[in-house]
């Protein structure tokens, strides 16, 4: 029995919390692309690059004198636009294809390239890392937890908060849920919903690069990073349910400690089969997800 707590706690213990912290920062990039899906029905594959620009954005205005705290304001504000502008000149012009789904898969796969070679030229292909906000660590359930994954955990849990709460209790959000569920009967209420499409696409834009700046102190700054994260980011909102944020929450955690405990007791080379297994199951048993999807779910 003394084996068992010692192996729970020196070993067990330490993967699911470091699980756990990784599942925030896949939920805090899946985020804003699970509200693309739900209301667009537009597959970002350039999501991970805005993810990206963020963290660059960041390091740029940080390297500058910008404080961390500032730039967890500043850097969503200024990726608004940059969302608004590609939803309204790239997006919008390809939404009305036959092969809607294609082609905006293909368009955003493309501006992804452009964005992460663009990120290469400007500034150059090495890693690099700014520094942690926030130092020292704490002790929990007796581990030792660094200070800034604790409060990656707790930011993350108040912005997943945040965003479920305008979609789901304010004025802008039922405009949101409206134009998901039917589109063209938001319109003839008076919906504006061009803007509304836009106005989500350059928020899920801005919860990226929101991501960006929280965990570039972590997982470093280059400019393929943001393939690290779009590919399982994809698989949470999959197996939740594009649109749900429920379901990317719960799906982030439990894929996130479904990988780190499988790298634990089988081999790490097994985790990710095991998680994409994982979502080729879901695919086959429930088509739409464990949450569904927004306006529909």
């Amino acid at each position: 029995m003394a084996g068992l707590l010692e192996y729970i706690q020196f070993v067990l213990a330490p993967q699911m919390i470091t699980g756990l912290a990784l599942g925030v920062a896949v939920v805090l990039v899946a985020l804003g692309l699970t509200i693309i899906f739900g209301l667009l029905d537009v597959i970002n594959m350039a999501h991970g690059e805005f993810y990206a620009v963020g963290a660059y954005v960041a390091l740029a205005l940080g390297a500058s004198g910008v404080s961390f705290w500032l730039l967890l304001v500043m850097v969503p504000l200024i990726m608004v636009p940059v969302g608004y502008a590609v939803e309204r000149g790239l997006i919008q012009r390809v939404f009305n294809a036959p092969d809607r789904h294609v082609t905006t898969l293909l368009l955003t796969f493309g501006l992804g390239l452009v964005i992460e070679e663009a990120l290469k030229i400007v500034f150059g292909p090495n890693t690099q890392r700014p520094p942690t906000p926030i130092s020292g660590a704490v002790e929990v359930m007796g581990v030792i937890l660094p200070t800034y994954r604790l409060f990656l955990i707790v930011i993350g849990a108040a912005i997943v908060a945040a965003v479920a709460i305008v979609v789901n209790k304010t004025r802008l959000g039922a405009f949101v849920r409206a134009a998901a569920f039917d589109r063209n009967m938001a319109a003839s209420l008076g919906v504006p919903v061009k803007q509304v499409f836009a106005g989500t696409f350059a928020f899920g834009v801005a919860l990226a690069g929101l991501a960006g700046v929280l965990l570039a102190p972590i997982y470093s700054v280059f400019p393929t990073m943001g393939r690290d994260f779009i590919f399982l980011a994809f698989t949470v909102v999959i197996v939740g349910g594009m649109g749900s944020i429920a379901g990317a929450v719960v799906a982030g955690l439990l894929i996130t400690q479904v990988q780190v405990l499988s790298s634990l007791i089988v081999s790490p080379v097994w985790s990710d089969p095991i998680v994409f297994g994982i979502m080729v199951l879901v695919l086959v048993v429930r088509p739409q997800g464990l949450f569904g999807r927004l306006g529909h779910a």
